[in-house]
């Protein structure tokens, strides 16, 4: 599972060969969601509001950046990391 980013203790990471929609994980402490790329929208878990916030936020500024990685990982490539929120 590669971390494609990090910031503010929230861990954002892709598996290869994932299932369907193209998605990404998101952790923060002992919470994780699944994040819809397309529609930049909780699939799966639970993330205390303000850390949602911001991913949410992060992912609709970095969504082609993840549909690329989306693209490697599902032809098993090597994956690149993605500026963290600032």
């Amino acid at each position: 599972m590669p971390t494609l980013s990090e910031f503010r203790g929230i861990k954002i990471a892709m598996y290869w060969s994932d299932h369907m929609p193209p998605h990404f994980h998101a952790y923060y402490g002992g919470d994780k969601i699944l994040v819809s790329i397309k529609d930049i929208d909780v699939l799966e878990g639970e993330f205390p509001h303000k850390q949602l916030k911001m991913v949410l936020g992060w992912a609709a500024i970095r969504q082609n950046e993840l549909m690329d990685n989306w693209e490697l990982a599902v032809r098993k490539q090597e994956l690149f990391t993605i500026e963290p929120l600032r």
